[in-house]
């Protein structure tokens, strides 16, 4: 299964991440260990939202789209 998926951050609730990985859990443990040079000031992360996708394009095309200016309004519409 391969995951799109949106952090919200404890610290300053204003701050999120997008992000694309084949282990969810393992990932999001990663973002609030600091391993990550872009989430590591905003630690520690709460999971805002998940989708998973059988076929890793769509789930790619999904997170491309939520990085774009459109899905960046999708996203604070609808999943934050």
């Amino acid at each position: 299964m391969h995951y799109v998926y949106l952090l919200s951050s404890h610290r300053d609730p204003q701050k999120h991440y997008v992000g694309f990985t084949h282990d969810l859990k393992t990932r999001v443990a990663s973002h609030n260990a600091g391993q990550n040079l872009s989430t590591a000031p905003h630690r520690p992360w709460d999971i805002a939202a998940y989708f998973a996708f059988p076929d890793e394009r769509k789930a790619l095309a999904f997170e491309t789209y939520l990085k774009s200016g459109s899905g960046h309004a999708f996203a604070n519409q609808r999943l934050w």
